[in-house]
């Protein structure tokens, strides 16, 4: 719901208020942003800066005003949401409010992915118009808000009213003033192998906490997900606040606390290497970023992100539906394989109870390696005889589906693609382009780039029965032609996906990039699950699942069994530990199965059946984390059905401790009253107990010990 009363301007969710202003000089200012409140008055929230006037003569400075969209320079001299070199040479700017409006539904956001409105949701969006008439700079800011949740939806749209070009430097999708300046920041940092670790420090005065990226996608060292905390804020209490960018480029979250102790956060486009030239009357959109409160701690901020990414952001057929266990080639075969081998271990899963079966890198060109073929997407007939559609048939009959994996935004240097057009590579002009994993970055700023993977991609969906396709990314962007230009590549990557995801509405697509490296709420837009890390080692995929789900719906964690030794990093964990692992998100395996003894396929199958019975559970629960891995040398979550009677619980020892207590775990989000039963010893104990006394898990005396505990009201 959205009221305007006079000057002021209040949003409500289910919990939540969201409360700005205008004052008498036209300026958009921001007075409260947490737990609903029932009004508010527009004179007191105007006394709350008469004591404090900054530098600026018989009047207060808009440097200690908080605002909703602050330039830099006209009195207000700390980090601007925006700046844009006007026609005059200079970017100091003032925007005054010039119109408000109340829209029913939710705000539109040009060639980037937003948050939708459906039959179970009730949204509106405020639209609020600021000119800069000295300029002619016109600024909309949207403001999304839902009913059932508790969050605000924020993008802005920058318009060029002048008669001559302008440049944008930066423009970030939000920006807010917190009236406090004891808050942490909690972050998502990593690299390659340990996506998303959590990291929380202080926010001290002076001191500006940027979260960015620049390498080309949202990357796997710095996540475009930010938290900001009360000091006494943990798991289960304390004021939280959420920024989550729906953009899959390079992105920036700041937050900064001012001379006065006023934080501001802004999260949008980074604007290193940004420049946006706009011609009169051209328009220039922001992404859209998610703002959400708790009061009850990351929790409860976590599964209001789940529900509204689940139901308002995911738009796949297959975001609402269980999905096929899969069995994927690659760590079980590498390039090394012929279409014997791959049928023998589709034989073998179909015998487990697998219901896919994927097929991963070297299926076309001549790809024996990594140095050659991309861009080339006709198959490798030496490999496959039969062809891909051959192939898919092959799988069909033996009763599995069939998918495959792609990496359509790459080009080899020994491809034939390569050689017909070396300028669709991205290059600086006269230097030598940056070669990463034998191969180079097409451009998807241009269009005929864009519709040749379209095309291309198509045309082997359209011929052969491919009901899943695992979507690649394996390097960084360098060498970029020009400023802005990743903004440029991010559109075209987003028009390739709109494209081949309506154009195969029943295909489920799985994004990845070099593992984790572009797990984000941009591309859970078209595809409703992302391979988590090419570190499957369970214990290491402990924080890294952990971490992600911080933001991302489990149901988008892709998970998989695989080989011990792991091949990345060596550990030996046991088939048991690593299926626990997996459960937590969309289940599959990746190994050669055809190797495994009859005691360790019996376990298969026993995991496969249980993955059948926890899916749905797993899809649309909610999530409640007990213990975690970065603080503790346990990890713990739950999984609690919507009605509460179905319950999942995950706990794991990492190390083995002689004579110590196991930790105490106390479940989360049953029904106090209810009875629940544990299913696999027949007991049955109290929501109560369950929550407030807690249980003490009897883990076998071994290093990476785990339990999977299934309770069921009764």
């Amino acid at each position: 719901m959205i009221i305007k009363n006079n000057n002021t301007i209040h949003l409500q969710g289910r919990d939540v208020s969201y409360i700005m202003f205008v004052n008498e000089t036209g300026d958009l200012l921001h007075f409260y942003f947490g737990k609903k409140i029932a009004d508010c008055d527009y004179y007191q929230m105007k006394d709350e800066w008469n004591e404090i006037w900054g530098f600026v003569s018989n009047q207060i400075a808009l440097d200690v005003y908080p605002q909703e969209y602050p330039a830099y320079g006209y009195s207000d001299l700390r980090n601007p949401a925006y700046q844009v070199v006007n026609k005059h040479g200079n970017a100091v700017s003032r925007l005054i409010v010039k119109e408000i409006e109340i829209l029913k539904g939710v705000a539109h956001v040009e060639g980037m992915p937003e948050l939708i409105d459906n039959e179970n949701t009730s949204a509106e969006t405020l639209k609020v118009t600021l000119v800069d008439e000295i300029i002619d700079l016109k600024t909309e800011l949207y403001y999304t808000v839902f009913d059932e949740y508790n969050v605000i939806a924020r993008s802005a749209v920058i318009i060029n009213g002048a008669d001559k070009e302008v440049e944008i430097l930066s423009a970030y999708s939000t920006s807010i003033d917190f009236p406090m300046d004891d808050y942490d920041i909690v972050h998502f940092a990593g690299a390659w192998g340990r996506e998303r670790d959590m990291h929380r420090t202080s926010l001290t005065m002076g001191m500006k906490a940027e979260i960015e990226n620049a390498r080309g996608g949202s990357g796997s060292q710095l996540n475009p997900f930010v938290m900001i905390a009360s000091k006494d804020a943990d798991e289960f209490r304390g004021d939280v606040y959420g920024f989550s960018l729906i953009y899959s480029g390079n992105h920036s979250t700041v937050a900064k606390v001012d001379q006065f102790g006023f934080l501001r956060v802004q999260q949008g486009i980074n604007p290193h290497q940004f420049s946006w030239k706009l011609k009169p009357g051209e328009v220039f959109y922001t992404p859209q970023s998610v703002m959400c409160y708790s009061e009850e701690g990351f929790g409860a901020l976590s599964r209001e992100y789940h529900d509204v990414y689940r139901n308002n952001l995911m738009r796949s057929t297959w975001t609402h539906r269980n999905r096929p266990i899969l069995i994927n080639n690659w760590e079980g075969t590498y390039f090394d394989f012929t279409e014997e081998k791959l049928l023998e271990m589709a034989k073998r899963a179909k015998e487990a109870g697998i219901e896919l079966f994927v097929l991963d890198d070297g299926w076309f060109g001549k790809r024996d390696h990594d140095r050659c073929s991309l861009g080339d997407w006709t198959v490798y007939k030496d490999k496959l005889p039969s062809g891909i559609d051959g192939l898919a048939k092959k799988i069909n009959d033996i009763g599995l589906k069939f998918g495959l994996w792609f990496e359509p935004e790459m080009v080899s240097r020994d491809s034939e693609l390569y050689r017909a057009h070396p300028d669709w590579a991205i290059a600086v002009p006269d230097r030598i382009p940056v070669e990463s994993r034998h191969q180079y970055v097409l451009d998807l700023s241009k269009d005929e780039v864009c519709e040749y993977v379209i095309k291309a991609v198509s045309n082997i969906l359209s011929t052969a029965n491919v009901e899943y396709v695992k979507w690649d990314m394996n390097r960084q962007i360098t060498d970029m032609p020009e400023l802005g230009y990743n903004h440029k590549y991010t559109l075209g990557y987003y028009k390739v996906m709109s494209a081949i995801t309506e154009g195969f509405p029943n295909v489920l697509f799985e994004g990845c990039s070099s593992g984790g490296a572009r797990f984000d709420s941009g591309v859970l837009a078209y595809m409703p699950q992302i391979w988590t890390s090419d570190n499957s080692d369970a214990i290491a995929r402990l924080k890294i699942q952990y971490g992600t789900s911080m933001c991302y719906p489990v149901m988008s964690i892709s998970s998989h069994v695989t080989a011990s030794p792991n091949h990345q990093n060596g550990r030996i964990t046991t088939l048991k530990t690593r299926a626990d692992v997996a459960h937590m998100g969309t289940f599959g395996y990746e190994l050669d199965i055809t190797k495994m003894s009859d005691a360790e396929f019996e376990e298969v199958k026993a995991q496969v059946a249980l993955e059948k019975e926890l899916q749905t559970l797993v899809r649309t629960g909610d999530l409640y984390r007990l213990l975690s891995p970065f603080e503790t040398n346990y990890c713990s979550w739950e999984i609690v059905s919507k009605d509460k009677r179905q319950v999942m619980l995950f706990a794991c020892k990492v190390l083995a401790v002689a004579q110590s207590k196991n930790k105490l775990i106390k479940l989360q989000g049953l029904n106090p009253d209810a009875k629940y039963k544990n299913l696999a010893t027949g007991k049955v104990y109290g929501g109560d107990m369950l929550m407030y006394k807690g249980i003490r898990i009897n883990y076998k005396m071994e290093d990476f010990a785990t339990e999977l505990i299934r309770f069921e009201e009764v």
